[in-house]
């Protein structure tokens, strides 16, 4: 492993910290995106039918 030196914990931490965050920031977008989704396509079923020209 890589010499981190006396703060080889913190780093490890900081950067464990961030892939964390990260992540759950990835989940929480598709989440979502996933729910969004879901609405646009009910607004759309619930959406009065246009005639064609």
């Amino acid at each position: 492993m890589i010499d981190l030196g006396p703060h080889a914990v913190f780093i490890v931490w900081a950067y464990l910290g961030v892939a964390m965050t990260v992540a759950a920031l990835v989940g929480w977008t598709l989440y979502d995106a996933r729910s969004t989704a879901r609405r646009l396509a009910e607004l759309e079923a619930r959406a009065p039918r246009r005639a064609a020209r």
